[in-house]
């Protein structure tokens, strides 16, 4: 049994006051949970009481500004994200996710965001982080989120540009060996130090540098040609002394037998830079990545609020890619079920 596979669990609790002249002021919190435990849970939520969304917004003439906790522009979560172009979403964890190949910053703390009033269909978003995990330390300790984006929506149509920076800020300094490399290896998608090895390592300690800042340009859209719609999504991202890459995705969504059918392919090709390049070297490891990925889905309405969905995904990686136990990279997954809104 899993909880959450087409969309997280949650619940939440939400209100708005009209002020009069235009203006409102609303607020939002949203927890996820598991169904079948009913622990909490949602991406870097462990611990938090509502780790999916936590927000004041005030609305007016000039848009909607917001502040607290939510996923970021590219993140596929959130009051604030604007990504498009892959029909699968944020859904089905690593065979359907976008953000399995994509770059994604995911959720962050102390952020705001702005949203402009739409002008001939066109919206401006921005968004800023004082401190993706905690600002309660000097400027120059937190890491900081900047986005920028750009969306577009009609009838038929809708895309996005999106600009996202996220920086190194205080994730240097001396750390569990085992610890410190761990968190190098997860953002490149390789196999993590586990067990005793794990145990071992982090018996010694290592002095780790700053992180570089890591950009990601990301582009998608879609079109509704009435029978099918097309859909189409490309990423650029980079970090100095880590890696560059470009992901593609193309998909697309038809009703079929009173519901809708989905169907997707995505690519991944990148490389490793600076010291991840000399240390994959040093280890006779490839210093290239690929892998490849088709989706297809089907959901099936039951009531407005109530509908059946499956799902199946593989995946395939190659080069550096090739025998990683990463189910993003190197896997299959095959699920059923339903989702229940209220």
């Amino acid at each position: 049994m899993k909880s959450g596979f087409d969309s997280g669990s949650r619940w939440g609790i939400k209100g708005v006051e009209d002020l009069g002249n235009g203006y409102a002021v609303g607020f939002q919190l949203e927890q996820g949970f598991d169904s079948d435990t009913g622990a909490d849970t949602a991406s870097n939520s462990a611990g938090k009481s509502f780790g999916r969304e936590t927000r004041l917004y005030v609305d007016g003439g000039f848009g909607q500004v917001g502040v607290g906790r939510f996923g970021s522009l590219a993140s596929g979560a959130g009051s604030y994200n604007i990504l498009t172009g892959w029909a699968f979403g944020t859904s089905y964890e690593d065979q359907g996710s976008w953000t399995s190949f994509g770059k994604s910053n995911s959720r962050v703390n102390n952020a705001i965001a702005y949203v402009s009033p739409s002008f001939g269909g066109f919206t401006v978003h921005a968004m800023y982080s004082n401190g993706t995990e905690d600002d309660a330390n000097k400027w120059s300790d937190n890491r900081h989120y900047y986005g920028l984006g750009l969306k577009y929506a009609d009838k038929a149509a809708t895309a996005a540009l999106i600009f996202e920076a996220l920086d190194g800020k205080g994730t240097g300094g001396e750390k569990k060996l085992g610890t410190g490399l761990n968190t190098y290896l997860k953002t490149l998608g390789l196999d993590l130090i586990k067990g005793d090895d794990l145990t071992t390592m982090d018996q010694r300690t290592a002095e780790f540098k700053d992180r570089k800042t890591a950009y990601s340009v990301t582009a998608g859209g879609t079109y509704n040609f009435g029978v099918v719609t097309a859909m189409g999504i490309y990423q650029y991202a980079w970090e100095s002394e880590m890696y560059s890459q470009h992901a593609f995705g193309l998909s697309a969504s038809a009703p079929l037998a009173g519901g809708t059918a989905k169907l997707g392919a995505r690519y991944l090709l990148g490389k490793l830079d600076g010291d991840a390049k000399n240390v994959a070297k040093a280890l006779d490891a490839d210093t290239k990545y690929r892998a490849w990925n088709i989706d297809a889905g089907y959901t099936y309405p039951l009531s407005k609020r109530t509908y059946f969905y499956s799902f199946a995904g593989y995946s395939d990686g190659a080069k550096l890619y090739k025998d990683v136990e990463n189910g993003k990279f190197n896997g299959w997954s095959v699920g059923t079920g339903l989702v229940h809104k209220f």
